[in-house]
C-alpha cells in the first residue's frame, strides 16, 4: 500500500516539475487554457489549423486536455473540428477524443483518489455531482451530456469514485455524448460567425426541454416506486 502511495506521489511530481522546469511546456498550456476560456470558437479553430497535417492530431489532444482541465468547455473543438473537418469526420474525431479524454478522467480519480481529483476540479464541483449522481442515478451521465454548460468531464471523475464499474460508464458515456456530439457538429460545418450564437441559444432551448422532460420521468418512476414501497408495507 506504501510502495502505491508513493509510485502516486512521483507520477504527480514529475507532472508537476515538467510543467514548472520545461518552458515550452508550460507557454502551450497556459495559451491552451487561454484560448480556451476565451469561448471563441473562430481562435480555436485557428490554433488546430496553424498545425497544419497534424491538426487532427491536435484536435485530439487539445479534447483530452479539456477533459483533465475541466471545467474548460468542450463544444469550442467540437464546432471547431465540424467546421475545419466537416460534420461527419469532425463529429467521429469529437466522440473519439472525447471518450479518451472521459476514460482518461474515470480513471485519474480510480486511481489517485478524491484528493487528486478536487484539485483538477474543485471540492464543491465534485460535492455537487456527487448529490448529482444520489439524485439521478443511471440518468446522471445522461443528463450531464445533453446539458452544454454542465461539465461532463468533473462527472467522468465523480464517476471514477464510485463503485460504478467501468464499463457502465463507458457505455453510458459513449450513448451519452452521441446526440449532442452529432447536433453540435451538423450546426458547427453548416453556419459561420454569429449565427452560431443563435443557433447555440436555440441548442441550450432544447437542452433545457429534454433535461425537464427527463426530470418529470425521474419524478413520476419516484412516485410509482413510493406508491409500490407504500402497498407492499400494507
Amino acid at each position: 500500500m506504501e510502495n502505491k502511495s508513493s509510485f502516486k506521489i512521483k507520477i504527480i511530481a514529475g507532472i508537476l516539475l515538467l510543467y514548472v522546469l520545461v518552458k515550452p511546456i508550460r507557454e502551450n498550456i497556459n495559451e491552451v487554457v487561454i484560448l480556451m476560456k476565451s469561448l471563441n470558437v473562430d481562435a480555436v479553430k485557428a490554433y488546430i489549423l496553424s498545425f497544419g497535417i497534424w491538426a487532427p492530431i491536435v484536435s485530439f489532444l487539445l479534447m483530452i486536455f479539456q477533459s483533465v482541465a475541466a471545467p474548460l468547455p468542450a463544444f469550442l473543438i467540437t464546432f471547431s473540428n465540424a467546421a475545419l473537418f466537416g460534420w461527419v469526420k469532425g463529429a467521429l474525431l469529437s466522440w473519439f477524443s472525447a471518450m479518451a479524454g472521459a476514460v482518461l478522467c474515470f480513471y485519474i480519480a480510480k486511481f489517485f483518489g478524491r484528493d487528486v481529483a478536487e484539485k483538477l476540479t474543485s471540492k464543491y464541483a465534485l460535492e455537487s455531482v456527487d448529490v448529482f449522481f444520489d439524485k439521478y442515478g443511471k440518468y446522471a451521465i445522461l443528463i450531464a451530456r445533453l446539458l452544454p454548460f454542465v461539465s461532463f468531464d468533473i462527472v467522468s471523475y465523480a464517476a471514477g469514485l464510485t463503485s460504478m464499474s467501468f464499463w457502465s460508464f463507458f457505455w453510458a458515456t459513449g450513448i451519452g455524448q452521441l446526440p449532442a456530439t452529432l447536433v453540435y457538429s451538423y450546426i458547427g460545418d453548416m453556419l459561420v460567425g454569429d449565427v452560431k450564437m443563435v443557433v447555440f441559444g436555440l441548442l441550450m432551448l432544447f437542452s433545457v426541454s429534454v433535461l425537464m422532460f427527463l426530470l418529470k420521468k425521474m419524478w413520476n418512476d419516484k412516485n410509482k416506486l413510493a406508491l409500490l414501497n407504500k402497498e407492499d408495507m400494507i
